[in-house]
């Protein structure tokens, strides 16, 4: 969630600054609804885990005054200066952010575990740079997961970087609409009578509107993890601002109607996360409910009524909270989220969110007070747009410079860490009867900790030819085809945790001719339909089956039982033997693959802070995997069922370590690293040769 740094005063990057100086034009209500959102964007993080709304209130207040500010400036003839209206904007937004951003990579280093580092190194950039927002929707970032202490410190900075791109975006659009508008008037003078610069704003403004609104709906139905953090589902946000101060001057409702609004837009705005299950359904056609609600505010304005909201608004101490509200919202949710880190809390009671937000709004304070306002008023960068400049870029390097060294570091950690000889890092290999009782060497644990986020096992060819389907629901086949001829053909289905299993799979079928497809699908195990899975994942699966009949593999390869964080720990996966038996009367034999333990805590992070010994990073065996394996009622079930369990290469002596050979077994809470994998190669070959009979 983001906050614009924007009052309603006469010069725009002024506005962004949250200076008390009373011009005729500052509305003290609208400073305090900026407070009040953000004491809303910060409850809802802290105790409620849900959508306030409060960001989209930030949005259109930011649009609101911007657009107040420009077109002040059309009918008095300022110009519009717009290389400096934007450096004078970013040497007021930059400073803060750069000190909450220097504060993140600290905090990083005191408190979160070393595989994180470079994921929140990348984010520093991003938010640098004002593209947070992009880099989150690419790695599809979950923005309402609960475990606040699992998410980035610089998440929130993805609204930010939006309110960065539109602040780019709109000076452009006042600077051309009112060039196109001089134009035409040069060329047909009739125009000037009957078009003005706010008219022909609020056509284009009302396009915007129309069309990212549409956008907006249309993606969040389809893909709404994306569209979240997407700036095009945002504009309509903006839009509606702008619409709004366009529109304001012929907005005259009388003192009772302007009661009536204020209060009634109040109670909706505080009232949209609570009323509403908002979560996965922003920022669609659901966030003009707190958007709308804002402008009620607005629009009621000063009521003259000692009844209205404004009184309410604008009441000292929440004008002076508005004052600080850029950077309470630039700290609350890296204190939150190193709070809980640190503390080990999944979520805050009263008392520990109290403290996080006393915490918050001191930081905020100290912040605005000696960051903030000291370089707002600093005279010398306001005498040269180049001074404004340097400053910028001063900003920049006080965070580029740590940022690329520490970055330089891990990236050569990284690279010593993969070159060490293998004999160092045997891996899975530890746990064979050959290795029994042998110490392992010193090394580096691999794979480094930087690079765990990307140990990812997959082939990455589109299927193409014989394994094309036209089904938009396999979209996401991938295909590994044999150089010279094919001796086998082998489909994968099933989720990720059949998917980890390539690691191994796919350099075998490389080196014996073995031709692969995959059909993957996050969280669907394969199975027939059942009621436990969710309608996208039963029609994967009946997809994925259908592809399978008609495409008549030698095989297929799945994971067979299903693995639980609390008892019971292990289950025959929901439909499996009726999923599979109508390849077995096809004769397409079919390998079923024991699952894998899963762990409540993520592994890879447990060894890094407590060491890849730690007795508490591994978990019993009967509290990972049930006692008797799934996979024995299959025997016997079917023809041409062949069933594998390499249990023993993950787990040993009753206990599913962290660390096996010097190599991360896990990269998370569920899921094996590639690396591990690998090291499996050699066994996991002869296993599946044994159990299937092929040659």
């Amino acid at each position: 969630m983001s906050l614009p740094r924007t009052t309603d005063r006469s010069d725009a990057a002024g506005a962004l600054s949250g200076s008390r100086r009373r011009k005729s034009s500052f509305r003290p209500e609208v400073q305090g609804l900026r407070a009040l959102a953000v004491v809303m964007v910060m409850a809802y993080h802290v105790w409620l885990g849900r959508v306030s709304g409060g960001v989209d209130v930030f949005l259109l207040i930011s649009a609101f005054l911007l657009t107040l500010s420009f077109v002040r400036k059309a009918e008095t003839g300022l110009p519009f200066k717009l290389l400096g209206h934007w450096l004078h904007l970013f040497k007021r937004l930059l400073p803060a952010a750069v000190v909450v951003i220097l504060a993140v990579l600290a905090g990083t280093w005191l408190i979160l575990p070393e595989g994180r580092w470079a994921e929140i190194l990348d984010q520093a950039w991003a938010s640098l740079f004002y593209n947070q927002n992009w880099l989150l929707a690419d790695t599809a970032v979950d923005y309402y997961a609960q475990d606040h202490a699992g998410a980035s410190p610089l998440q929130h900075f993805w609204s930010l970087s939006i309110q960065g791109q539109v602040f780019i975006l709109w000076p452009l659009i006042f600077a051309g609409s009112a060039g196109l508008l001089a134009a035409a008037r040069r060329l047909r003078p009739q125009i000037g009578t009957r078009l003005s610069y706010p008219g022909l704003l609020a056509i284009v403004f009302g396009a915007v509107f129309i069309v990212s609104l549409a956008y907006s709906v249309e993606q969040t139905n389809t893909n709404q993890a994306y569209a979240y953090f997407d700036t095009r589902t945002r504009l309509w946000e903006f839009a509606l601002g702008s619409l709004l101060a366009l529109a304001l001057p012929y907005a005259k409702p009388g003192k009772l109607l302007r009661v009536i609004l204020g209060w009634g837009g109040l109670v909706a705005m505080l009232s949209c996360g609570l009323v509403l299950v908002v979560d996965h359904s922003f920022p669609g056609f659901i966030a003009l409910w707190p958007t709308l609600a804002a402008a009620a505010i607005i629009v009621a304005g000063q009521s003259g009524s000692r009844f209205g909201v404004d009184r309410f608004l604008s009441w000292r101490p929440l004008v002076a909270l508005g004052d600080n509200s850029y950077a309470l919202y630039l700290w609350h949710w890296p204190v939150l989220v190193f709070a809980l880190a640190a503390t080990g809390v999944e979520a805050p009671n009263l008392m520990q969110g109290l403290a996080i937000v006393a915490t918050s709004v001191a930081l905020a304070v100290l912040t605005t007070r000696f960051v903030e306002k000291p370089l707002r008023e600093w005279r010398w960068p306001q005498l040269r747009a180049w001074r404004t400049a340097v400053v910028i870029a001063a900003c920049g390097a006080i965070l580029a410079g740590p940022a690329a060294v520490w970055q330089t570091t891990l990236t050569a950690e990284e690279a010593a860490t993969a070159a060490q000889p293998a004999e160092l890092t045997p891996g899975a290999a530890q746990l064979t009867p050959e290795k029994a009782g042998e110490p392992v060497p010193p090394a580096k644990v691999i794979p480094a900790p930087a690079a765990l986020v990307d140990d990812w096992a997959g082939i990455h060819e589109p299927c193409a030819g014989l394994n094309a389907t036209p089904d938009p629901i396999l979209e996401g086949c991938r295909q590994q085809v044999p150089a010279e001829g094919t001796t086998k053909r082998i489909v994968v289905l099933g989720d990720s945790h059949a998917q980890q299993y390539l690691a191994a799979l796919a350099p075998i079928a490389a080196s014996r001719g073995w031709e692969l497809v995959t059909l993957l699908m996050p969280a669907c195990r394969f199975g027939a339909e059942s009621p436990e899975r969710n309608a996208e994942c039963n029609a994967y699966n009946q997809a994925s089956a259908a592809y399978v009949l008609e495409h008549q593999p030698d095989a297929v390869f799945t994971v067979a039982s299903l693995t639980h964080e609390e008892a019971p720990f292990e289950t025959e996966v929901p439909g499996y033997l009726d999923g599979v038996r109508p390849f077995a009367e096809a004769g397409i034999e079919i390998v079923g693959i024991r699952d894998n333990p899963r762990f409540t805590l993520d592994v890879a992070e447990c060894a890094q802070q407590n060491g890849p010994d730690a007795a508490e990073c591994g978990a019993p065996m009967s509290e990972s995997l049930a006692e008797v394996s799934p996979l024995d009622g299959y025997m016997g079930q079917m023809d041409g069922l062949h069933l594998m369990d390499v249990t023993d290469l993950i787990c040993s002596e009753g206990v599913c370590p962290a660390v096996v050979g010097n190599v991360y077994v896990y990269k998370d809470d569920n899921h094996l690293t590639r690396t591990y994998v690998e090291s499996m190669m050699p066994m996991f070959e002869q296993r599946l040769l044994a159990a299937t009979g092929w040659t």
